[in-house]
C-alpha cells in the first residue's frame, strides 16, 4: 500500500469518494430493455465480469473518462482557482495511472492510497439518446478505503470537505469521515447522489444531517426519496437541519436554502448529449462561489454555468478550456 506525497500548501477543498474510470457507452432503449434489469437512470453495484460482458454485447468500444463524484467535483474546482485535492483507494494498473494522471493535468491533487492486490474501480455508464445515464459500477479498490486511516490530518489545512453520497453504503468509513472532517475544522457539504442511495441509507443520513453536515445537495428524485412532499418540502426539511441546501430540478433550475432566505436559480439552456457529472460540476460551480464568498444567487449561477458546461461533453470532466469563462465570471465578483 502506497500514498501519494502531500504538498505544502493546503487545499481549500478536499473531495473525498471513489475515484473511478468512467467507461461511456452511447445504447438506445432497446439495448437497455434487452440487457439491462433496474431502472433507467439508475446506477448498480456489480462486478467487473458484468461490466465486461455489457461491453461485448454492445459491440463497440467505449470512450475511457475519468470519474467518481467527489472526483468530478473537486476536479471543477481546481479549473476554477480553488485549491484542491481529491483522496481515495485504487489499484496498480493503467486504469490507475489514467486516473492519476487526468486529476494532475486539471490541477487536483491526487491523494491516493494504491492496493496492489485490488483493481481500480470503474462504472459504465449507458447513455441513452435522450442523454440519461444508466450506470453500472464495479468499486474494487475504491470501496477498499481503510476508515482507520481518516483522522483529522487527512483534511488539515482545508475548508471544506465534499463527501460523495455513494460512501454512505459503508456506515464506518462515513462516520469517520464525519468526525475527521469536524475535527479538523472543515465545513462538510454531502451530495446525496441517487434516490436508491437516498432509500437504502436514511438511518445514516439521520444521523449526518443532525449537526455534522453543513451543506447538502440533492436532485428532484433523491429530494422526493427524503421526503414524501416533494422537491420543495424536502428542502426546507434539509435547510432546518444544515446551514444550506440546495435542490436541483435540472431544466427548472435550482432551488437554494440558507435559514429563512430560499432563492431559485435559472438553468443554462443547452444541447446535452451526456448528463454523466452533471451533478458534480454543478456542485464544483456552486462549492467555487462559495469558498469566496459570493451570495447564493452569483454560487447559483456560477453552479448552472458548470452544469451546463460538462453536459455538452461526454464524462464528468470538463475540457480546461471550458471552464475558462466560468472562472472569468468568478474572478469578476471576487
Amino acid at each position: 500500500m502506497a500514498t501519494d506525497m502531500l504538498p505544502e500548501m493546503a487545499p481549500e477543498i478536499i473531495g473525498i469518494g471513489s475515484p473511478l474510470v468512467d467507461l461511456l457507452l452511447t445504447v438506445d432503449d432497446g439495448f437497455l430493455a434487452k440487457h439491462v434489469t433496474g431502472s433507467k437512470g439508475g446506477m448498480e453495484l456489480v462486478g467487473a465480469a458484468e461490466i465486461e460482458s455489457l461491453l461485448g454485447k454492445a459491440k463497440k468500444s467505449a470512450v475511457r473518462a475519468p470519474g467518481g463524484a467527489a472526483s468530478n467535483t473537486t476536479v471543477g474546482c481546481a479549473n476554477l482557482g480553488i485549491r484542491s485535492a481529491f483522496v481515495g483507494s485504487i489499484g496498480r494498473d493503467s486504469y490507475a495511472e489514467f486516473f492519476r494522471s487526468a486529476l494532475q493535468a486539471q490541477g487536483c491533487e491526487p491523494r491516493l492510497i494504491e492496493h496492489a492486490e485490488l483493481p481500480t474501480g470503474h462504472v459504465l455508464s449507458l447513455v441513452t439518446p435522450d442523454s440519461q445515464r444508466t450506470m453500472r459500477t464495479c468499486l474494487a479498490a475504491a470501496a477498499a478505503l481503510d476508515p482507520a486511516a481518516i483522522t483529522a490530518e487527512t483534511f488539515a489545512g482545508a475548508k471544506l470537505v465534499m463527501l460523495e453520497g455513494y460512501t454512505l453504503f459503508n456506515h464506518d468509513l462515513t462516520r469517520a469521515i464525519a468526525k475527521a472532517a469536524k475535527a479538523a475544522g472543515c465545513e462538510l457539504a454531502l451530495d446525496l447522489a441517487s434516490f436508491e442511495v437516498v432509500m437504502a441509507n436514511k438511518a445514516v443520513l439521520e444521523e449526518l444531517l443532525s449537526g455534522q453536515v453543513d451543506l447538502v445537495f440533492a436532485n428532484e428524485d433523491e429530494a422526493k426519496a427524503w421526503h414524501p412532499d416533494g422537491a420543495e418540502a424536502a428542502l426546507a426539511d434539509l435547510a432546518s437541519r444544515t446551514r444550506l441546501a440546495v435542490v436541483k430540478l435540472g431544466r427548472e433550475g435550482a432551488l437554494i436554502q440558507r435559514g429563512d432566505q430560499r432563492v431559485r436559480v435559472a438553468a443554462e439552456m443547452v444541447e446535452a448529449i451526456d448528463t454523466t457529472g452533471a451533478g458534480d460540476c454543478w456542485a464544483a460551480g456552486f462549492l467555487a462561489g462559495y469558498l469566496r464568498g459570493l451570495s447564493l444567487d452569483q454560487c447559483g449561477i456560477l453552479a448552472a454555468k458548470a452544469g451546463a458546461a460538462v453536459v455538452q461533453v461526454m464524462g464528468g470532466h470538463v475540457p480546461r478550456e471550458s471552464w475558462l469563462p466560468i472562472k472569468g465570471y468568478l474572478d469578476a465578483w471576487t
